[in-house]
């Protein structure tokens, strides 16, 4: 108790390990952003659909869904009357700039 003023006076210290894991965080975090700004920098965010696929958003009982189909099952969607009347529009614009005929209720 009597050197406690003195203790809590000075400042504390970096330990080694305390500077490594610092410095470990830092060149991983630079890292990290080096990597993702190349991924962005080469496309990676571009979302292109493929030719003869389609997507939908659309709004469901938990929230937001999405279907993403390609080929047989895209054209398989475009032609269901089920689907059609959940989706509606939505799926007659993917559909249609697919090129797949649409056959909506």
């Amino acid at each position: 108790m009597m050197d406690q003023h003195q203790r809590l006076s000075q400042p504390v210290g970096w330990t080694r390990a305390g500077k490594v894991a610092v410095a470990v965080l830092a060149v991983s975090f630079v890292a990290f952003v080096v990597a993702l700004g190349a991924y962005a920098a080469a496309g990676g965010f571009d979302h292109k659909l493929r030719a003869g696929c389609i997507e939908v958003t659309f709004a469901s009982t938990t929230g937001g869904a999405q279907i993403e189909r390609c080929g047989v099952r895209a054209r398989q969607t475009c032609a269901s009357a089920g689907e059609a009347r959940l989706i509606g529009a939505a799926l007659q614009a993917a559909c249609r700039s697919a090129g797949y005929p649409y056959r909506g209720t």
